[in-house]
């Protein structure tokens, strides 16, 4: 008999892992099977046209955006701008784990709530498993409004690997913040060791965030079916400064490929150089393809990547294997060695810089919720590529001689590995 009950559980795990497999493997959205090319630079008006009528939201100006660095800068003002909220919260993130810096944020959204603020915390249900029931239950007992997304049920488990990987934090439909970050206290401090780790976050003030907003409230209709749409959510705006920015955002449920057509674009449009700060680099074909074409035409490519302090080794040795033509086209790979590398930005001709939750890999180009802020103005960008300059100084170049020396059993293993790519 228990032989017969293990058989029979062992079934019922392998039918669930296979339709789930299935599931992630195929999307009901035509992929982008065609090489993107471009007639015209990303400082061309016609780019912004198509970045901002082709494939996003309308690109606004009048925005204020402020860099943070590493959890010492990014959660101070995180914090303060919640215990500053007086009408609304929105607050969608994947990570939120149990820690001194989940109790600090759940502190300030229920003391916030306490006070008659209207706060909405949006979790993905996979992102916050170590998350501790009596967290959620002490928010909500104060009057916070928590919902897990798409919380498996028999149902629909294949929507299980469809995750809101977004990090957004909206208050008073007027201040927004969107980047790397997580809610856990791997994020703290200030990339000390490895233990702590690097990453970039921003701040965000003027018309945009009412676009941070919008990307929020689709989400939280699919998780609740209820829409939030009152002027304390969506306020009259005045402009805060003077940088042109959208928010740009993709899913499954609203076209996947979006995001890695905007990335696509942007590659495309590029004519002096690209930095590109990526935690997860596990490019398809396509992208690879769109690089070694930039490179080839001039464009001088630096890319940063983990080195061997990351989280998911796999993903660390999945994208080591699809290095190849990208070195031998002369771009610049380097593995960032202090700690674990989490930043998510690219800088476009010094023009354009996206950043936000997406990785530069096939789960956040076809399987994730994501967001992106795109930013255009030349002084961001330069403030920015100083941040990548000195990013550099702490990583180790790898060169096309080095890769090819590799030992043949790593070789072995990152090919096999590379073979899965979809699913990292």
């Amino acid at each position: 008999m228990r032989f017969r009950l293990r058989h029979l559980l062992f079934a019922v795990a392998a039918t669930l892992a296979l339709t789930l497999l299935v599931s992630n493997l195929t999307t009901d959205d035509k992929k982008i099977e065609v090489e993107v090319r471009s007639p015209y630079a990303a400082r061309d008006p016609q780019f912004l046209r198509s970045m901002g009528v082709l494939l996003g939201p309308s690109i606004v100006r009048g925005n204020q955006v402020r860099h943070l660095e590493n959890g010492d800068e990014i959660f101070p003002a995180m914090l303060d701008a919640i215990r500053a909220a007086r009408t609304t919260i929105t607050f969608e993130t994947y990570i939120y784990w149990s820690g001194e810096v989940g109790r600090r944020f759940a502190d300030a959204l229920r003391e916030r709530a306490r006070a008659g603020v209207k706060v909405h915390v949006l979790l993905d249900w996979v992102g916050s498993s170590k998350m501790d029931d009596s967290l959620l239950q002490a928010m909500r007992a104060d009057g916070v409004q928590v919902a897990r997304y798409h919380q498996p049920k028999w149902y629909n488990l294949s929507r299980l690997n469809n995750r809101t990987h977004r990090k957004l934090l909206v208050v008073d439909g007027r201040v927004a913040f969107t980047g790397g970050v997580g809610i856990a206290d791997k994020w703290s401090g200030n990339a000390q060791d490895e233990n702590h780790w690097r990453d970039s976050h921003f701040r965000v003030e003027g018309p945009v965030a009412l676009q941070f907003q919008a990307v929020f409230m689709d989400n939280w209709v699919q998780a609740t079916g209820k829409v939030l749409h009152t002027p304390d959510y969506f306020p009259e705006i005045e402009n805060a400064g003077d940088k042109a920015a959208q928010m740009f955002s993709s899913g499954p449920s609203g076209g996947s490929e979006s995001m890695h057509l905007m990335y696509l674009l942007a590659i495309a449009s590029s004519r002096e150089s690209i930095l590109l700060s990526s935690s997860y680099f596990v490019p398809d074909e396509l992208a690879i393809g769109a690089l070694v074409e930039a490179a080839k035409r001039g464009v001088r490519i630096r890319i940063i990547t983990p080195g061997d302090k990351i989280d998911t080794e796999v993903v660390r040795r999945a994208s080591r294997a699809r290095w190849g033509d990208l070195l031998k086209a002369g771009i610049g790979i380097y593995e960032y060695q202090p700690t674990m590398f989490h930043c998510k930005v690219m800088i476009v001709d010094g023009f354009l810089v996206s950043t936000g939750s997406t990785n530069f890999d096939n789960r956040s180009f076809r399987l994730n919720d994501e967001a992106n802020l795109n930013v255009y103005d030349p002084a961001f960008a330069a403030e920015m590529a100083k941040v990548f300059e000195d990013d550099v100084k702490h990583a180790r170049q790898v060169t096309l001689e080095q890769w090819e020396g590799r030992p043949w059993h790593e070789k072995l293993l990152e090919q096999a590995l590379s073979l899965i790519g979809q699913q990292l």
